[in-house]
């Protein structure tokens, strides 16, 4: 355990910010499962759409370094290609 207040105060602060990025990094999951889950469906449009709107989700939380941008990057591509392969 930390000796220090100083190191203390980092544990605090480190275990926060951590909590944090779980948190956003479940919300970049849960936008992925969304659109997945209207490729599944079957819904070319309604896919179309959710992708749209959850693409600024996954490339905000590229822009705050929770993925790296190429991840996120290539999962959009993986979505998108999915949605073309629909009939």
């Amino acid at each position: 355990m930390a000796n220090t207040a100083q190191a203390r105060k980092r544990a605090r602060q480190s275990e926060k910010m951590r909590q944090h990025n779980a948190s956003l990094k479940s919300q970049l999951r849960s936008a992925i499962r969304k659109v997945r889950k209207a490729v599944a469906a079957g819904d070319k449009a309604t896919a179309t759409r959710e992708l749209q709107a959850q693409q600024s989700v996954i490339d905000r939380i590229a822009d705050k370094k929770i993925v790296h941008k190429n991840t996120a990057a290539r999962s959009k591509t993986r979505l998108a290609q999915a949605i073309r392969a629909m009939p």
